[in-house]
């Protein structure tokens, strides 16, 4: 069979066996399996197990269930409505004034959280209520939420991003560091839409709270101390290379139990499930990774990436041309998957290509965050959209139109990377140095 038929054959595989509710997980490992056995010499199962369990034992991997541990501790502190308390004062001067709140929370929490949804969760659970309360229209706040809790996948500590390092074989440290410098642009893309929106709708703004003085903001601002406390020690052991990732995991860990403590929402109760809910999730991650890693061996026997990459190359598409193709491809697939499922299903087959066009497996692991945000965002399986619809009980539908400018910001932060790709690389050539 020639390789086009191969590759028809497993893609409908995969979707059929998607279509039949099995988990993606199993789903991959299912298709590699088809493939090993009909297309390739060695022995299937041998290959299966060997390949799940070098997934299943990488230390580099280590880091992600204590990241996602992380996340599920803070999620169930004060932390959310100590960020509105401390950034409130200072966010009233801005046009928009509240709105920013969304963005800036979203900003400080993804410093110590790496996940979207619970990014957007975790923020949304305090500062919608408030800014329903205070006036501001539910569209705007819910899309400024929703867009600005993508930067959860940007802002290290990422799970992604762990995730596309083990896959890519890429640096965590690294990436984390050449995730920094984005994540602000993108902040500072979605705080300047706020404020030309605001300038625009001057009566949908409501008036300002009474002024503070330089005293009253910074006694409130005191409550930001235990986020910034743990950014400094999680971010800051990697950056000065004091910490792995995963060492810098477990000091996360570390904090956010003393954050807990210290504002008394540590109980038995909260611990056991703060640690169920990251094993659970950490479990549907650690399968999905598994499944593609066996389906990544699986391609490489049938030889399909290398052929792919060589049909590719054969076309003649510039370095331009072949990201506006990956980010449409990624796009529509983050209509079908979540954001782990597309990384994981296609490095196997889109790195030797990558690497072929001569472009920088570093800068290109930005470039698939930028554009996994982006499926975040988009229906009928974008994760923020469905966080928004739990917490609002709003359509999906009229959450993604309310959402859409933060999409196209994504766009031009991705063209933004493009044409100025030292805002990728300045930052992880200072640390070599």
């Amino acid at each position: 069979m020639s390789d086009l038929g191969i590759t028809i054959l497993l893609v409908l595989a995969l979707f059929a066996i998607l279509g039949s509710g099995v988990w993606i997980g199993l789903t991959l490992a299912g298709v590699a399996w088809i493939g090993m056995q009909l297309f390739a010499s060695r022995p299937a199962g041998d290959a299966m197990a060997v390949t799940i369990w070098g997934s299943a034992s990488s230390w580099t991997l280590t880091a992600l269930p204590l990241f996602v541990w992380m996340g599920e501790i803070l999620f169930r502190t004060r932390l959310s409505q100590d960020m509105f308390r401390g950034l409130a004062p200072w966010m009233q001067a801005l046009p928009g004034r509240l709105l920013h709140v969304n963005v800036v929370g979203c900003a400080i929490f993804a410093a110590v959280s790496g996940s979207s949804a619970a990014t957007c969760a975790t923020v949304g659970k305090m500062s919608l209520p408030e800014l329903k309360n205070r006036g501001y229209p539910d569209g705007i706040s819910i899309g400024s939420l929703a867009g600005a809790g993508t930067l959860g996948l940007l802002i290290p500590p990422s799970i992604i991003m762990i995730v596309y390092g083990v896959s890519a074989e890429v640096s965590i440290a690294q990436l984390f560091v050449a995730g920094v410098l984005p994540g602000i642009l993108l902040a500072l893309l979605f705080s300047g839409y706020l404020a030309v929106w605001a300038l625009m709708n001057p009566t949908l703004v409501p008036p300002a709270d009474a002024p503070m003085n330089l005293r009253a903001k910074l006694r409130e601002s005191r409550h930001l101390l235990p986020v910034v406390g743990l950014i400094i020690a999680v971010l800051g052991s990697i950056y000065s290379g004091l910490a792995t990732a995963t060492e810098a995991a477990a000091v996360g860990v570390m904090g956010s139990l003393l954050i807990s403590a210290a504002q008394g929402s540590l109980t038995w109760q909260t611990f056991k499930d703060s640690l169920l809910g990251g094993t659970r999730l950490y479990c549907m991650i650690a399968l999905i990774l598994a499944g593609a890693a066996f389906l990544t061996l699986s391609m490489g026997y049938i030889g399909l990436p290398r052929h792919l990459a060589e049909w590719i190359g054969s076309l003649g598409l510039s370095k331009f041309e072949l990201l506006v193709a990956l980010m449409i491809f990624y796009i529509l697939l983050g209509c079908f998957l979540d954001g782990i499922s597309m990384v994981v299903l296609t490095m196997g087959v889109i790195l030797p290509t990558i690497q072929k066009a001569g472009i920088d497996p570093l800068w290109f692991g930005i470039f698939v965050v930028l554009v996994v945000e982006m499926a975040q965002i988009t229906p009928p399986v974008g994760f923020n959209l469905f966080v928004m619809q739990g917490m609002t009980r709003r359509e999906i539908g009229w959450i993604a139109k309310v959402t859409l400018p933060f999409f196209l910001l994504l766009m031009g932060a991705v063209a933004l990377i493009y044409v100025f790709p030292q805002i990728v690389t300045f930052l992880p050539e200072q640390m070599r140095n």
